[in-house]
């Protein structure tokens, strides 16, 4: 079942749940993209194929909202935004190893690994290699774990993952990108906010998702936190 933020004719905007990929992936698991296209399909009777177009991701392991495109040219309006740096996207994240800087501004250059699906601080030298750069501001430490507001600055594989592990605050139960196996449960990164343009109306369109504050590590934190 969908959990649908908005649409209209030209977008849906959903949530994701954790652990479901994006797209189609080698798992063969279902996937948003095959999801939205089933549901246009049923909800308006529409034969043969359904375009919907992919215009961001969220990691596998990662929650929160994601906009699908409904058509070609709002797909490419929307593509042209992220390309611009005229959408935001902002996340919460709990990151691991004690009490961290209060607010950084974070510039690293990465580069994939697409044989072992895992990506690498790279010198922006090398070939291949990636800008990306992030702000993030500590919220609220309980223990060892912070629970820390990210603005994505730039949408490279991995990045937050990548970039907190680089600082030596891994993600909470993040085993790929160095996260001790003490701390259990779903990856804590959760996309919960979103802004764009409307690609016909040019309308600021917001959303705003919480993550699921009833599981580990999110109750670890004040609610409060959550809504500001």
């Amino acid at each position: 079942m969908l959990d649908i933020l908005y649409e209209d004719n030209h977008i849906i905007v959903v949530v994701k749940p954790q652990n479901i990929p994006t797209q189609e992936d080698s798992s063969g698991d279902l996937d948003m993209l095959t999801m939205v296209k089933q549901y246009i399909k049923e909800k308006y009777n529409k034969p043969g194929n359904v375009y919907v177009g992919l215009v961001h991701r969220l990691d596998r392991p990662t929650g929160g909202i994601l906009v699908f495109a409904k058509t070609s040219k709002a797909a490419a309006r929307l593509s042209e935004q992220i390309k611009d740096g005229q959408m935001s996207k902002s996340y919460f994240a709990v990151t691991t190893m004690g009490e961290m800087k209060n607010k950084d501004h974070l510039v690293h250059y990465l580069k994939k690994d697409i044989k072992n699906n895992i990506v690498r601080l790279a010198p922006s030298s090398v070939e291949g290699s990636k800008r990306c750069e992030l702000n993030y501001n500590v919220l609220q430490t309980n223990g060892d774990l912070n629970l820390v507001d990210v603005e994505l600055l730039t949408g490279r594989t991995h990045q937050i993952r990548v970039q907190m592990s680089a600082i030596k605050h891994p993600i909470y139960a993040d085993v790929k990108y160095g996260c001790d196996t003490k701390y259990k449960g779903n990856l804590a990164l959760w996309s919960y906010s979103l802004k764009f343009y409307h690609p016909t109306t040019k309308k600021l369109m917001s959303f705003r998702v919480s993550p699921p504050m009833d599981k580990t590590p999110w109750n670890l934190f004040s609610s409060a936190n959550y809504n500001k």
